[in-house]
């Protein structure tokens, strides 16, 4: 049995993950917490706001926190809307977090008027409300697989939200989240290996082991332990996933 100072060896300056990340400047604040995260599974992060970077990079990370509105109008400004959107539309490998998964649709309820990417046809709705149900969401929530996903695995995610897209998008995997009777999106994908998009509602950086997993597995472009046993693939060798898929609770967020 893998034991836990173990398996945090594995998951940290991993070989396999050895390679530049970059990430976007969207203006946001968590890009800090972005960079350690990748630091600790053994990438380069790189800081960019250059349009050739965003379009060429093999990898890029589309951080945000904030608003809809002001992360748009820091894109527009930063001349990155248009290559963000031809490189999305050709699949090359990009993690979307929180409001970056929410800039790849085609608007807001939080900013009307405000275009976003429009790599989504769908609208971010506001999270509903009621007695019982906190707006903004903010602490642990368990994330399901709704779709035979590659990348995504179920687990608890660290939010900090009050919009989400209501459902997963036509041609996309996807997992969602309980928020009262509904089940608002949690997180998407799409591609395969080195064409990867993902884009998650939670903070991956701040979900322990677990989210630090989901993003070496982005990195690496390999899918999960449950979607190789079911192409047949052996699964022994790599003890860490199994491990990592049950790790998430709240005492992970102090290891981010």
């Amino acid at each position: 049995m893998v034991s836990n100072l173990e398996t945090d060896a594995i998951l940290t300056n991993d070989p396999g993950a050895a390679r530049d990340v970059y990430i976007v400047r969207t203006g946001s604040a968590n890009l800090a917490s972005v960079a350690a995260a990748l630091e600790r599974i053994g990438a380069t992060p790189i800081l960019t706001s250059d349009p050739a970077d965003v379009l060429l990079a093999d990898r890029l990370v589309l951080p945000g926190v904030g608003s809809f509105g002001a992360a748009m109008s820091e894109l527009t400004q930063r001349g990155l809307v248009s290559v963000l959107r031809e490189r999305l539309s050709i699949g090359r490998s990009t993690l979307g977090i929180c409001l970056g998964l929410q800039l790849l649709a085609r608007a807001s309820e939080e900013s009307p008027g405000v275009t976003g990417l429009s790599v989504i046809d769908a609208v971010v709705r506001r999270l509903p409300t009621a007695p019982a149900l906190r707006v903004p969401q903010m602490g642990w929530n368990l994330t399901e697989p709704r779709h035979s996903c590659r990348t995504l695995a179920g687990g608890y995610a660290y939010f900090a939200n009050s919009y989400a897209l209501p459902e997963i998008p036509k041609g996309w995997r996807g997992s969602t989240f309980a928020h009262g009777e509904s089940n608002p999106v949690a997180a998407i994908e799409q591609g395969d290996g080195d064409r990867l998009v993902v884009a998650t509602q939670f903070h991956p950086e701040l979900s322990g082991r677990w989210g630090l997993d989901l993003i070496r597995r982005w990195v690496i472009g390999r899918p999960t332990v449950e979607a190789r046993e079911h192409e047949g693939i052996d699964t022994h060798a790599e003890p860490i996933q199994r491990l990592a898929a049950n790790a998430a609770d709240a005492s992970g967020v102090a290891r981010c």
